[in-house]
C-alpha cells in the first residue's frame, strides 16, 4: 500500500510501499467515490509524472487532501490513483486488501456529486434544496465496491457536490439502513460475521459493478475471504469461487459440532420466537440509546444488567438487540429452563456467526470428546473464553454481544450464581471483547451475584424505576400501533379506538407491557368484535385496583370468560370448561412445552378439540399455526394465575395442580405402554452406539410426546400425591416395559435421569403398602446403576448385557430373561445369586485415583487422579457432573467444606486450591511451600470453614486464612509430614510424620499439646473419631489408638498386611482399613477391632470415603475407577458367609487369575492363578475338567503341547511342572531355577521345552518327560522373554540386562549377543528365521536385528508413549512389525518407512502373532483385522467373523456385541471361534465363558459395521 502526500507547491507524491506493521504508524484518510469516465480520473501514472491536473477527477484529490489536513491527517489514499492497475499482481493484492485498508483508515470521506445542498428558486421564492431526497437516490448506494467502503471504516463522513458535510454514518444511520437494507447494528460496528452469509449477500443483491467479476470481488472483505482476481472468468464463476471459499473457510466437520447439545428454542431467532415483538420506533428511546452506546462504544463495563419486574418489557428489549449469541431462559421450557446446555447452545451460535472462531471450537471439541459433560465453568472456559482469547491473540479486534434473557427463569439458583460469576471472565478479553446483556427480575441470587462485581465492571438499569410518564408514553405508542393494525385488518371504523380509549388502556396497564400485549392480542382475536372486547376490558378494569398482579388477573379472567359462549347450555358449558381446564392445566403444568400434535397424543384428545378449545385463548397462549410447534404461555404470570385459587376465583377455570399431575402421570404411562418397544429405533445391531445414530432418527422413532412421558412421568407421580399399591398401573407398566423405558432413555441420552427417577420411585414406595412393587423398584435401581454405562453407550444392551450379567435371583432378570435375552447368546456367563455389595463404578479418570470424598450433604462425590483432574459425581445416579482440570500437576488430596459448596485440593506442585463446586471456579490459590520438596500431603478445613490446613513433605504445615489468603501459622516439624487433619469439634489439629510420631496441637493457638509415638517407621494417616474422643493413626502394618484429650495410648493393633489408609464411619462404630497392595478394604469394629466384613477389590485400592449417612462407601482404584459399595449389603453378606468383592463370579480359583491359554485343538482352556493351581476347562460348557495341584507358590503361566495332551506350567516356586491332562496328574517337576520362573515355550516340534527365570538362566528340557537339562548362562539379570526360531534350531532370549542372546537349541552354544541398550521385554523371529524383532521395557522402543550379522537393522519409537512393550511379531512378508504395549495399545510399524499406526487402544494384549496370510493379528483377546491399514483387497474365506475382547466390549469383527460391566473385565481372556473366556477381575475368581451362536456371527459378516 502506498499513500499520497501533498507538497508545499500543491503537487502530490507517493510514500514508499507500506506494509501491515508500518501502515498503523501513518494515520491516513481515504476517499470513497464513484469513478467517472476513464479519461476523467487521475491515474497512478499521472501522479508519478506530476500530471493530471486538468482531469475532472483531480478536484476530488484536492478535496480529500484538504479535508485530511483539516482533520490533522498528513496522508490519504484514493483507489483510482494509488493502485498501479497495469500490474495484475498489484491489482489482485489491492482487491484482496481493500476492506482492510478502508477499515484501517482514520477517516473515510464519501464524495457524492449527485447530492447538492445549493438553494434554488421556484416561483420567485427561494427554498432550501431537499438534499435528503437526493441522498436517498444517490448512485453511490447502488455500486458494488461502495458496500465495503461503507461498512469497513469506523468513521464515514458524507459530503455533497459542494464539498459540504452532510453527516456521518452514525448520525445518518437510520436513513442509510432504510436505503440499503443493512441493519443498524452492522452500520454501528457489529462484527459482520455475526450476520449470516445469505443476509450479507442480500445487501449486495441490487448493487452493480462495471466489470462483471467485480460483483464477487467487491465482497471479499465483507466475508473475510482472499482469492485471486481472474478477469474474464465471468460473474457466475467468480461468485461460485467466492461461495466455495466461504464454505471452506467456515468448514467444521458436522459430526463434531453435533456433539454439542443445543437447548431447543433458547436462541432469539428460533422458530418459536419468530413472531415475538421488538421495540417499536420511538419507544424506549433513551434506554436503547444507552444500550447501543454501551455495546458499541468505549464503555469498559462488560455486563449490562436490565433489571425489571414481571411484565415490564425486558424480553422485548432483549430481542431488539443485535447479537452474536443469545439464550432466552424459560421456566417449563425444557432445556431452555435450565443451564445444562447454556454454554454449548451459545457456542454453536458463536460458531455460526463468527467464522474465524469455528476452527478453535472445532479443536476443543475434537480434543475433549466429553466437553458436553464437563462443568459449566469448564465448558465456558474451553468453548467460549478460550476460543475468543485465541481470536484476540491473532489480532482479531471486535465486540460481540451475548444476550441472556430472563435469567431468573433458570430452574436452579446455584446455576444462576455460577453464570453471573462466569460472566466476569470476559474481563480478560480486551480486543475480541465479549459483552453480556443480561435481563432478569431483581431476584436474590442475581442481586447477590452482581454485588460481588465491582461497579466499574457492570452497568445496572432498573426498568421499573423509569419515570411512569416515559413508560406510559411507550405503552401508549405500542397500544396505538397495535390498535391501528387491528383496525385496518378488521376494517373497523376510522379513528378507532379514540385517544380517550388509548389513554384509558394506558392507565389500566399500570406500567406493565405484558398487560398491554395481552390486551391487544385479546382485541385482535375479536376481529369485528374488537370494540366490544375493548369495552369489556375497560369496564372490567375500572375497579380502582392498582396492584400489577390484580390487573393481570382481571384481563386473564376476561379472556377466559370470553372463550365461553353465552349460548351454551349448562351441560355444554360444563363440558367445555372441563376440557378447557384439562388442556390449559396441562400446558401450565408441563415441565417442557409440547405442540398441539404431541399434546393430542399425550392426552388422547383429538387435535381439533385442542385447537377449538384454544381458539379464543391466543392472547394468553402462543398457538402456532404449525401444529408441530410447541404451545407456550405468552408470559409465566398466567401459570401463577391459573394454579392459584386466590387469584383465579372463578371455579370454572381454576386448575388443581395435584389433579393435573395425576392425570398427566396416567397419560404418560398409557402413552409409553403403547409406543415403547424393543429396538424402538430399528437399529438392529445389539452394540449400535448412541453416538452413531442421528438425533433426527431418534426423534422420528420417539416423538416428542413419548420423550416427554419418558422423562417426566415420575415427577408427575411424585407431585400428584396419588396412592401407590402393588399391581397398579405403574407396577404393571414397569413389569411390562421397564427395559423398553431404559432403552428409550438411552437413545435420548438420559439414562442417569432414569436412575434418579427409579431412586425417587423407591423412596415413594417406602411410604405406601406395596411390598411387591418396592422389591421390583429396588431391584430395578440396582439393575440400572449396574448397567448405566452400557445402556448409555448402546441402549440395546439392556436386553443382552444387562440381563446376562444380572444376578440369577434379580427380580428384573426373572421378569424379563425368558423373552428378552437374545438367542444368539447360547451360553450365559456365570453370575452370583444376588446383587453384590458393589453398587457400580464411576469411570472417567485416565490415571490412578488418588483421593475420594463425599460432600457433607451427600449430594456430591469428588475424586482426584494422577491424570490431573478432579471429577464431581452424582453418587445417586453415577453421572459425571463436572471435571476440574489441574493443569500444573496431579492432585493427591481433597476435602470438602462443611456447607458442601467448596473444596480444597492439594497437588504435587506444592499448591492448594480452593474451588467452587458448582461453578468449578478457583476461588483461591495458596502457595507457600517449597515447590521442589514434593506434593501437598493433606488438606483439611477448620470447624467454621474460615481456615484451611495443608501438610507438606518438606516438614511444614501451613494454616491459611481463606478470605485473605494469608498464612496464619507455619508449623515446622523435624520430619516429613504425611497427613494433617482437624478434629470434628474444631478444638485440635493433628499431623502425622515420617518419623512415626503424631503431633497434637491446639487449633486456636497452634500450641503443641502432645507428641504421640506410634513406634513405627512412618505414620501415613491420622483420623479423629466423629466424637473427637479418639485419635487413630496407621503406620506399616499397625494401627494405634489414643485418647485425644489425654494422649493416652489405648490400643496397638497389628495386622498381617500393610495398612495404607484408615477412615471412621460417620457414627464412629466402624473403622475402615485399606490394604492397598492386597487390594482389600476391611470393615472392623471400632471398639473391639473385630473383623466385620472384607471387601476384595479388582486392583490396588488408593483411598476410601464413607457417605455422610454411612450407607455407602467409595473406594479409589489404581485403574482409574471409583467403586461405590452398599455397606448394609456388605454386612449382610458377611453374616451369611458370602463374599463382598468387585467380581460377580462365584466358583473356580480362590485367588487372582494370572493367565489363560487355549489348547491347539480348541477344546480346552487352562488358567493359572495366585491360588497355586492350574485349572483345565471345557471350552464348550465352561465346566472345570481338572484342578492341577502341586506348585507351592503363584503359578504364572501354563502352556499346552501341540497335541493338547500335556500342559507345562511355571511358578514363583522356581519350578516347571508337566501335567497329563487326561488323567489330571503331575508327570514331572523340573528343577533348574533358583528364582521365579516367568515364561515357558515348547519348541516347534514339541520335543523340547524352554524356561526362563528371574535368576537370569534359560533352561532347555529335552525328552518327553524333560529328563535332559541344558542351562544357558550368560544373562546378568532376569530373563523376560524367550522364543524359538521357526525351524526350532535356535532360541532367542531377552533380558533386562539390555541384551538379546541367540543360542543353539540343540547344544546350548551361545551364538550371538545383541546389545539393545534398553531392558528387553519381548522377542520374536521372522518366518524365515533371518531377523529378530525385540521390544523394550522402558520407553516404547522396537528393534529389528539381522541374525547372521548381529547388526541392528532398524529402531522404531513412538515418542508420544513411554510404556513397556509386552510382545512383538513380524509379518510373514517381513514388511511389518506389530507391538503391544502395557498402555493397552497395539502398534503396526512399516519396516521400510518407519511409519506407525495404532490399531487397538483399550485392551491388554499379552500374546501377538500374524496370521499366515498376514491379514490379521492373532492375540490372546482375538483377531484384529489389518485390511484397513494394509489397504488390501484380499478377503479371507471365513465361515464367520472373528471375536475380539476389547476393554469394555466383546466384538464380532467391527461390531460391538456384548458390553462388559467393570466386574467382568479382565486382563486375561481367551477366544475361540464362538467362545469368549473371561479370566476374572479380582480375588476368588472363576472362569466365565460366553458362547455365541455361529449362524448369528456368520450373519454379521456381510452387515454394515455399527
Amino acid at each position: 500500500m502506498r499513500l499520497l502526500q501533498r507538497q508545499r507547491d500543491g503537487s502530490f507524491y507517493f510514500t514508499e510501499d507500506l506494509f501491515n506493521e508500518t501502515i498503523t504508524q501513518c494515520p491516513y484518510a481515504i476517499l470513497s467515490h464513484r469513478w467517472g469516465q476513464p479519461d476523467e480520473e487521475v491515474t497512478f501514472e499521472d501522479i508519478e509524472k506530476g500530471s493530471g491536473q486538468y482531469r475532472a477527477g483531480y478536484q476530488k484529490i484536492v478535496f480529500c487532501a484538504e479535508q485530511a489536513r483539516k482533520d490533522g491527517l498528513e496522508y490519504f489514499w484514493i483507489d483510482s490513483c494509488c493502485i498501479k492497475k497495469s500490474s495484475d499482481a498489484e491489482l489482485s493484492e489491492a482487491i484482496n486488501s481493500m476492506y482492510r485498508w478502508y477499515s484501517s483508515a482514520a477517516r473515510c470521506y464519501v464524495y457524492l456529486p449527485d447530492v447538492s445542498t445549493t438553494k434554488r428558486k421556484r416561483d420567485d421564492e427561494t427554498i432550501p434544496n431537499k438534499w435528503e431526497m437526493a441522498f436517498r437516490s444517490s448512485e453511490w448506494f447502488k455500486r458494488g465496491w461502495t458496500l465495503q467502503e461503507l461498512l469497513a471504516p469506523t468513521s464515514v463522513e458524507f459530503f455533497s457536490r459542494e464539498q459540504k458535510r452532510l453527516g456521518d454514518k452514525r448520525s445518518l444511520s437510520q436513513q442509510i439502513s432504510e436505503i440499503t437494507g443493512i441493519p443498524l447494528q452492522a452500520l454501528e460496528g457489529t462484527q459482520l460475521s455475526q450476520f449470516s452469509v445469505d443476509e450479507r449477500f442480500k445487501w449486495a443483491k441490487k448493487r452493480s459493478t462495471t466489470r462483471a467479476e467485480d460483483w464477487a470481488y467487491c465482497l471479499l472483505g465483507v466475508f473475510d475471504i482472499s482469492m485471486p482476481a481472474i478477469y474474464g472468468e465471468g460473474k457466475s464463476k467468480a461468485v461460485d469461487r467466492l461461495k466455495k471459499a466461504i464454505s471452506e473457510s467456515s468448514h467444521v466437520p458436522k459430526e463434531l459440532l453435533e456433539r454439542l447439545p443445543a437447548a431447543k428454542d433458547a436462541s432469539f431467532n428460533s422458530l418459536a420466537k419468530q413472531h415475538e415483538p421488538t421495540c417499536l420506533p420511538n419507544t424506549r428511546v433513551d434506554l436503547l440509546k444507552q444500550i447501543h452506546n454501551w455495546a458499541g462504544g468505549d464503555d469498559q463495563r462488560y455486563l449490562f444488567w436490565l433489571n425489571g419486574l414481571a411484565g415490564t418489557g425486558k424480553s422485548t428489549i432483549a430481542r431488539t438487540e443485535r447479537l452474536g449469541a443469545s439464550f432466552f431462559f424459560s421456566r417449563g421450557g425444557g432445556d431452555a429452563g435450565n443451564a445444562g446446555n447454556f454454554v454449548t447452545t451459545i457456542t454453536l451460535q458463536f460458531a455460526s456467526s463468527i467464522p474465524a472462531l469455528r476452527g478453535y471450537i472445532h479443536d476443543v471439541v475434537s480434543e475433549h470428546r466429553d466437553t458436553a459433560s464437563l462443568s459449566i465453568r469448564d465448558q465456558w472456559q474451553m468453548l467460549v473464553i478460550g476460543p475468543l482469547s485465541k481470536l484476540q491473540r491473532n489480532g482479531h479486534s471486535a465486540s460481540y454481544i451475548l444476550v441472556v434473557d430472563a435469567l431468573d427463569e433458570c430452574d436452579d439458583e446455584s446455576n444462576i450464581r455460577i453464570l453471573v460469576q462466569l460472566f466476569s471472565d470476559t474481563r480478560s478479553l480486551e480486543m475480541a471483547r465479549l459483552r453480556v446483556f443480561l435481563t432478569s427480575r431483581p431476584e436474590v441470587p442475581i442481586r447477590c451475584g452482581l454485588s460481588q462485581v465491582p461497579d466499574m465492571e457492570h452497568k445496572t438499569f432498573i426498568l421499573h424505576n423509569i419515570l411512569r410518564s416515559v413508560v406510559d408514553h411507550d405503552i401508549s405508542s405500542f397500544l396505538e400501533h397495535q390498535c391501528n393494525t387491528i383496525s385496518q385488518t378488521c376494517s373497523l371504523s376510522t379513528g378507532w379506538p379514540g385517544g380517550d380509549e388509548i389513554r384509558a388502556m394506558t392507565q389500566t396497564a399500570g406500567g406493565l407491557f405484558i398487560w398491554a400485549a395481552t390486551a391487544c392480542r385479546f382485541l385482535s382475536e375479536g376481529k369485528r368484535f374488537a370494540p366490544k372486547r375493548l369495552d369489556m376490558i375497560l369496564k372490567g378494569s375500572g375497579n380502582g385496583v392498582t396492584e400489577p398482579e390484580k390487573r393481570l388477573d382481571v384481563i386473564y379472567t376476561s379472556v377466559l370468560e370470553h372463550s365461553i359462549s353465552p349460548h351454551y347450555t349448562d351441560e355444554e358449558e360444563e363440558e367445555v370448561c372441563h376440557t378447557l381446564r384439562q388442556i390449559i392445566g396441562c400446558i401450565a403444568t408441563l415441565y417442557s412445552p409440547l405442540s398441539v400434535a404431541s399434546l393430542s397424543r399425550l392426552l388422547s384428545l383429538p387435535e381439533q378439540c385442542i385447537v377449538q378449545t384454544l381458539n379464543d385463548l391466543h392472547s394468553i397462549l402462543d398457538v402456532p399455526e404449525e401444529r408441530i410447534s410447541p404451545l407456550r404461555l405468552h408470559h409465566p404470570s398466567f401459570r401463577d394465575f391459573i394454579l392459584n385459587q386466590y387469584r383465579c376465583k372463578d371455579p370454572r377455570f381454576r386448575v388443581h395442580a395435584k389433579q393435573v399431575h395425576q392425570a398427566l402421570a396416567e397419560h404418560c404411562l398409557h402413552l409409553m405402554s403403547e409406543s415403547l418397544k424393543q429396538d424402538v429405533c430399528g437399529v438392529e445391531f445389539p452394540g449400535k452406539l448412541v453416538s452413531s445414530v442421528e438425533r433426527s432418527q431418534v426423534e422420528q422413532c420417539l416423538p416428542l410426546e413419548a420423550q416427554y412421558a419418558c422423562l417426566y412421568w415420575v415427577e408427575h407421580v411424585r407431585n400428584s400425591g396419588m396412592e401407590i399399591c402393588d399391581n397398579d398401573q405403574m407396577h404393571e407398566f414397569l413389569k411390562m416395559h421397564l427395559l423398553h423405558w431404559l432403552e428409550a432413555l438411552g437413545w435420548m441420552r438420559k439414562v442417569p435421569d432414569g436412575v434418579i427417577m427409579i431412586t425417587l420411585l423407591e423412596s415413594l414406595t417406602l411410604s405406601h403398602d406395596c411390598p411387591l412393587l418396592h422389591a421390583f423398584i429396588h431391584d430395578a435401581r440396582r439393575f440400572s446403576m449396574f448397567n448405566r454405562q452400557g445402556i448409555e453407550q448402546a441402549p440395546l444392551q439392556v436386553y443382552s448385557s444387562a440381563l446376562c450379567f444380572a444376578p440369577a435371583n434379580s427380580v428384573v432378570r426373572k421378569e424379563f430373561e425368558s423373552s428378552n435375552i437374545p438367542q444368539w447368546i447360547q451360553n450365559l456367563p456365570v453370575v452370583p445369586e444376588t446383587w453384590s455389595a458393589a453398587l457400580g463404578t464411576l469411570e472417567g479418570h485416565s490415571g490412578p485415583v488418588t483421593a475420594v470424598a463425599f460432600a457433607p450433604d451427600g449430594k456430591r462425590l469428588i475424586s482426584s487422579s494422577e491424570d490431573r483432574t478432579i471429577r464431581v459425581w452424582d453418587p445417586l445416579s453415577g453421572q459425571a457432573l463436572a471435571v476440574f482440570t489441574h493443569n500444573s500437576d496431579y492432585v493427591n488430596t481433597v476435602a470438602f467444606t462443611r456447607d458442601s459448596r467448596h473444596m480444597a485440593s492439594g497437588s504435587a506442585d506444592s499448591t492448594v486450591f480452593l474451588w467452587d463446586i458448582e461453578s468449578g471456579e478457583v476461588q483461591a490459590k495458596f502457595e507457600g511451600h517449597v515447590r521442589q520438596s514434593g506434593p501437598v500431603t493433606g488438606v483439611a478445613f477448620s470447624f467454621h470453614t474460615t481456615q484451611v490446613l495443608s501438610g507438606f513433605q518438606d516438614t511444614n504445615v501451613f494454616l491459611w486464612d481463606i478470605d485473605s489468603g494469608r498464612v496464619l501459622r507455619k508449623i515446622s516439624h523435624s520430619s516429613r509430614v504425611n497427613t494433617v487433619t482437624f478434629s470434628p469439634n474444631g478444638k485440635w489439629l493433628a499431623s502425622g510424620c515420617e518419623n512415626g510420631t503424631v503431633y497434637l496441637r491446639d487449633a486456636a493457638s497452634g500450641d503443641a499439646l502432645a507428641s504421640l509415638n506410634a513406634s513405627t517407621r512412618s505414620v501415613s494417616k491420622v483420623v479423629f473419631s466423629p466424637s473427637s474422643k479418639h485419635i487413630v493413626a496407621n503406620g506399616g502394618s499397625s494401627v494405634h489408638k489414643w485418647e485425644a484429650k489425654s494422649g493416652k495410648l489405648l490400643a496397638t493393633l497389628k495386622y498381617d498386611k500393610w495398612v495404607d489408609d484408615i477412615v471412621f464411619s460417620p457414627d464412629g462404630k466402624q473403622l475402615a482399613v485399606v490394604c492397598k497392595y492386597a487390594a482389600e478394604v476391611w470393615l472392623r469394629d471400632a471398639q473391639s477391632d473385630e473383623m466385620l466384613s472384607k471387601i476384595r477389590h479388582s486392583d490396588y485400592v488408593g483411598a476410601i470415603a464413607f457417605s455422610p449417612d454411612g450407607k455407602s462407601l467409595a473406594s479409589a482404584s489404581e485403574s482409574g475407577a471409583v467403586w461405590l459399595w452398599d455397606i448394609q449389603l456388605i454386612e449382610r453378606h458377611q453374616r451369611h458367609g458370602e463374599r463382598s468383592e468387585s467380581s460377580a463370579m462365584l466358583q473356580g480359583h480362590s485367588d487372582k487369575v494370572t493367565s489363560i491359554v487355549v489348547s491347539p485343538n480348541g477344546k480346552q482352556l487352562a488358567s493359572t492363578s495366585r491360588d497355586k493351581t492350574v485349572r483345565v476347562w471345557d471350552a464348550e460348557s465352561g465346566q472345570t475338567l481338572r484342578i492341577l495341584k502341586g506348585h507351592t507358590e503363584t503359578v504364572w503361566k501354563a502352556l499346552f503341547s501341540e497335541d493338547s495332551n500335556l500342559i507345562a506350567s511355571c511358578s514363583v516356586d522356581g519350578t516347571v511342572r508337566l501335567w497329563d491332562i487326561y488323567w489330571g496328574r503331575q508327570l514331572k517337576t523340573l528343577y533348574g531355577h533358583s528364582r521365579s520362573v516367568w515364561c515357558i515355550q515348547f519348541s516347534p516340534n514339541n520335543k523340547q521345552l524352554a524356561s526362563a527365570s528371574y535368576d537370569g538362566i534359560v533352561c532347555l528340557w529335552s525328552g518327553e518327560l524333560g529328563e535332559a537339562l541344558i542351562k544357558l548362562k550368560g544373562h546378568e539379570d532376569s530373563v523376560y522373554a524367550i522364543t524359538y526360531s521357526p525351524d526350532g534350531r535356535h532360541l532367542a532370549s531377552g533380558s533386562i540386562d539390555q541384551t538379546i542372546r541367540l543360542w543353539d537349541s540343540t547344544t546350548g552354544e551361545a551364538l550371538a549377543t545383541f546389545i539393545q541398550e534398553r531392558k528387553v521385554s519381548a522377542v520374536a523371529f521372522s518366518i524365515d528365521g533371518k531377523w529378530i524383532t525385540s521390544g523394550s521395557l522402558d520407553p516404547d522402543l522396537v528393534y529389528l536385528w539381522d541374525v547372521e550379522s548381529g547388526s541392528m537393522l532398524a529402531e522404531f519409537e513412538d515418542y508420544s508413549s513411554s510404556s513397556a512393550i509386552e510382545c512383538v511379531a513380524l509379518s510373514p512378508d517381513g514388511k511389518y512389525i506389530a507391538s503391544a504395549s502395557d498402555d493397552n495399545t497395539v502398534r503396526l510399524w512399516n519396516v521400510a518407512s518407519g511409519e506407525m499406526e495404532i490399531l487397538e487402544s483399550d485392551a491388554a494384549i499379552l500374546e501377538l502373532s500374524f496370521s499366515t496370510d498376514g491379514l490379521f493379528l492373532n492375540t490372546n483377546r482375538g483377531s484384529i483385522s489389518l485390511a484397513r491399514v494394509l489397504k488390501s483387497s484380499m478377503v479371507r474365506d471365513q465361515e464367520q467373523v472373528n471375536l475380539f475382547v476389547s476393554d469394555q466390549w466383546i466384538k464380532a469383527g467391527p461390531h460391538n456385541l456384548l458390553w462388559l460391566p467393570a466386574q467382568y473385565r479382565s486382563r486375561y481372556v481367551a477366544t475361540t471361534r464362538q467362545n469368549v473366556s473371561l479370566g476374572g477381575n479380582s480375588d476368588q475368581m472363576s472362569m466365565s465363558m460366553i458362547r455365541f451362536d455361529a449362524n448369528f456371527l456368520n450373519g454379521l459378516k456381510q452387515s454394515v459395521p455399527s
